[in-house]
């Protein structure tokens, strides 16, 4: 059985691509990226070069505290589409079903609270929020989707604690210590 012939690091790079004018319009990205404070573009970058450089994926990966499978991803990456291939892309997903403006519009709507919006609860709910995006915009998301929509839109998803207002608290306080333990003490039938 023949052995696997191991390529040097960098050779995984056709010649063509590792001209000194390749390495200078990648170095150019790079720049671009780090103006953008793209963090991730410029760890790609950074791979790609080092790569090239004759460091291996191993020690790159090292190197940028990444695992080797993401450096040869980026390395088939830049062979196949060149630097653009290293850009950050938008996620391909399902589009919003609201518009910007329509975000920017719910936005204001939840600032200024539920009450300004015709309901008699001073706190926001997911249903609440869910029911006005559905009765100003016809747009019905599921109930699971609102904490993430509201994530998304900056706003932070705060969750009640499971205790009454009205509940009293040295009478809990009282059931915790005496009344629990003399419950805890008692035989059940297996012991019977």
């Amino acid at each position: 059985m023949a052995e696997a012939k191991k390529t040097k690091a960098g050779e995984a790079i056709p010649a063509e691509m590792r001209r000194p004018e390749d390495i200078a319009d990648l170095q150019e990205f790079l720049a671009r990226s780090r103006r953008r404070q793209d963090h991730d573009e410029v760890k790609r970058f950074k791979a790609v070069l080092s790569y090239i450089d004759g460091v291996s994926a191993i020690e790159t990966a090292k190197k940028l505290k990444t695992v080797r499978s993401c450096v040869n991803k980026w390395i088939r990456w830049y062979v196949t589409a060149g630097p653009e291939g290293l850009l950050t892309q938008e996620r391909p997903g399902v589009p919003s079903k609201l518009k910007d403006t329509q975000l920017a519009e719910l936005a204001a709507i939840i600032t200024a609270g539920p009450l300004a919006a015709g309901y008699e609860s001073g706190v926001w709910t997911g249903p609440m929020v869910g029911d006005l995006i559905q009765q100003r915009f016809g747009v019905r998301y599921h109930y699971e989707y609102i904490p993430r929509l509201l994530a998304r839109m900056h706003f932070s998803v705060q969750r009640p604690r499971k205790r009454l207002a009205r509940a009293d608290a040295e009478a809990q306080k009282r059931w915790m210590d005496e009344r629990l333990p003399e419950i805890k003490k008692k035989p059940t039938n297996a012991e019977g």
